[in-house]
């Protein structure tokens, strides 16, 4: 019994390892702010150690992390919204968050890049992230969000062509 809690314990401290980064990343790019993106990673990891016995199929592992870190991103969004309101409605205060966080010698094509992704509605924001900078392939993004390859495509397509409308439009 103390060999299998050791055993469980050493597999969770490679996994944060090879995979906290990335996760952080991940759901810092959703919820934009360092302490959410601290509290909804501690949230996944919570739900990663409940849930990693249900993976039966080590090839498909990082769908399943980065399905958790989504899932945990969005859902701490969610518990920013007031009542009857969207997540899409919380992109004003990301901004602001964005703003606020940017540190004065930030790039500014950065940060425009990054106020132009907060435009973008959830679910669009989510499958450009995972192409864009995870750079997973169509069907990793499926398989992590639970859409057709098909719709990520259109998804990724509309994101990219708001992202270019809005840096024209807010460039000199």
């Amino acid at each position: 019994m103390l060999a299998d809690s050791k055993r469980r314990d050493e597999g969770f401290r490679m996994l944060t390892k090879q995979y906290g980064r990335r996760l952080y990343w991940h759901i810092r790019r959703i919820v934009v702010g360092h302490d959410d993106a601290e509290d909804a990673l501690q949230e996944t990891f919570i739900k990663i150690l409940d849930g990693i016995k249900s993976v039966k199929d080590e090839s498909r592992l990082t769908a399943w992390l980065y399905r958790v870190a989504t899932n945990e991103a969005l859902r701490h969004l969610q518990r920013q919204t007031r009542l009857f309101q969207s997540i899409d409605s919380l992109n004003d205060s990301l901004v602001e968050k964005l703003e606020a966080e940017s540190s004065v010698d930030a790039d500014l094509a950065e940060v425009l890049f990054q106020k132009a992704l907060l435009t973008l509605p959830a679910q669009q924001r989510v499958a450009f992230n995972l192409r864009y900078y995870d750079q997973l392939d169509y069907a990793e993004i499926a398989r992590i969000t639970g859409k057709s390859e098909n719709s990520l495509r259109t998804n990724y397509h509309y994101a990219t062509e708001k992202i270019k409308r809005f840096i024209k439009e807010h460039t000199l």
